[in-house]
């Protein structure tokens, strides 16, 4: 199938796609039931769980082996492990291993080569994907959306975050979890009509550097808006954990960056306070996304971007809605296309097929 033509200027694909997030999170789990019930029964079985991507899967995985510890009751039996590492780097997992692989698109051949590795060895192999994708082999296909036409993935991370957590539930039993997932369609719409997108852009998108801070799951969170702001605003950021920020990237901050927190409330709050405190010390805006009533924070914080309550390890569902729309509107105003990943500048062009 041709890909589709590049749109000349807002709404490019990219926004459509973060729009479309209620109406696919609530669908993506339909008629899926008895994959995800067998497929949990198999790795519930197993003596280690292993998650795995690259890119926006990889940072899908981190969230993910969270919920298997804490939701799927495997505790370190769960890990996540960055495709290129474990291909490259890691002796092969025993016969009793699962992989739980993500892939957008069906294509990254080191996580192919985990979920093969698995079935041979007598594991399983579970596969979370787009639609129309042929090319993954897998004991247990689970779908997420159509491909998306936008190179900077939104849609497709967050329907896969949901299945990671149905997975989950289903592997531990959960069925509170399965409810609080019911809701979170609703609560991202909420989120997508509760600001004026394009005047945050406005306010920030102009920042010398973006800097994206959360911890425990989150910390995937601020990876992700990182690597959006990379690849679809085609600027200079980062993405920390709160300790590791703490840790001594705090001295590179200056008051002209902007410091986008995540912290919702659990253990990693009063470290990400201190971030908070930190930033505010130094002089540079601080945008927080916390819970509405979190008063210590916004005292802290120049805005704040209320997240409605959720339980933490379901919360990067969430988070990562606002921050998708801050790249994508401060794209628009930096003059990119946030669809092509530079892909329409020949040197870019060249680069990309370098690879």
């Amino acid at each position: 199938m041709a890909e589709p033509a590049p749109r000349p200027g807002h709404p490019y694909y990219m926004h459509d796609a973060i729009y479309a997030q209620p109406g696919a999170l609530r669908l993506v789990a339909r008629g899926q039931g008895d994959a995800i019930a067998a497929a949990a029964a198999r790795l519930r079985a197993l003596d280690q769980v292993l998650l795995t991507g690259v890119g926006t899967s990889w940072h899908a995985a981190l969230v993910g082996e969270l919920l298997f510890a804490r939701v799927g009751g495997l505790g370190r039996r769960a890990r996540a492990f960055h495709a290129f590492e474990l291909a490259s780097y890691w002796p092969d997992g025993d016969a009793r291993a699962g992989v739980i692989g993500i892939t957008h698109r069906g294509t990254n051949h080191h996580t192919l080569a985990a979920l093969a590795r698995a079935r041979s060895k007598g594991g399983a192999g579970v596969a979370i994907t787009g639609k129309s994708t042929d090319a993954v082999a897998a004991d247990w296909m689970l779908r997420t959306v159509d491909q998306e036409s936008s190179g900077a993935h939104t849609v497709s991370y967050t329907t896969a975050l949901a299945l990671l957590a149905a997975l989950a539930a289903a592997v531990g039993g959960q069925s509170g979890t399965a409810r609080e997932l019911d809701a979170i369609p609703d609560l991202v719409a909420s989120l997508l009509g509760q600001e004026s997108w394009d005047d945050l852009a406005a306010r920030y998108g102009s920042a010398r550097y973006f800097w994206f801070v959360g911890g425990g799951p989150n910390t995937a969170t601020a990876l992700e808006a990182a690597l959006k702001m990379n690849e679809a605003g085609h600027a200079t950021t980062a993405g920390f954990n709160c300790e590791q920020f703490l840790h001594g990237a705090w001295a590179a901050l200056e008051r002209e960056d902007v410091v986008f927190l995540v912290t919702p409330p659990g253990p990693s709050r009063e470290r990400c306070l201190a971030v908070a405190r930190v930033v505010k010390e130094i002089g540079a805006p601080l945008v927080a996304l916390a819970r509405e009533d979190d008063r210590e924070l916004a005292a802290l914080a120049t805005e704040t971007i209320a997240i409605p309550e959720v339980d933490e390890l379901l919360s990067p569902i969430l988070t990562v809605v606002p921050l998708q729309l801050f790249v994508y509107h401060a794209a628009v105003r930096r003059g990119v296309n946030p669809d092509v990943t530079r892909s329409d500048q020949p040197a870019y062009a060249r680069a990309r097929s370098a690879f």
